[in-house]
């Protein structure tokens, strides 16, 4: 059966309180340039490969906050990813389980995962 729709991810939407901090964070984290503009006063598109991230703060609440992981970051080492986080002082939710991913919270409380591919 055919379908129109894709199997693809286009991008992911996170909610962020505050949308400058938010943007510096994860551009830092990310280390790409936090040199785009916030569209509409709320949004932030990440320079990424492949699928994307889109920063709003117009959906944050405290009901919205992702409560576990629902992508992960890529990584080809877990343990160097691992340590530049310590290092950066992010909140750590997880060792490395299985030698394959960790689970950290952004500045919001988000809860994301970094995956070793």
């Amino acid at each position: 059966m055919n379908s129109p729709i894709l199997n693809q991810i286009g991008t992911v939407f996170i909610p962020v309180s505050n949308i400058e901090q938010a943007r510096d964070w994860y551009c830092d984290i990310l280390g790409v340039p936090a040199d785009g503009e916030i569209q509409f006063g709320h949004i932030y598109v990440i320079p990424m490969n492949g699928t994307g991230i889109v920063l709003d703060s117009k959906i944050f609440s405290e009901e919205n906050i992702f409560k576990n992981p629902v992508f992960h970051l890529n990584t080809e080492n877990i343990e160097e990813a691992f340590q530049y986080m310590k290092k950066n002082q992010v909140e750590l939710t997880s060792d490395i389980e299985h030698n394959h991913y960790f689970n950290f919270k952004d500045p919001d409380g988000n809860h994301l995962m970094i995956c070793k591919c």
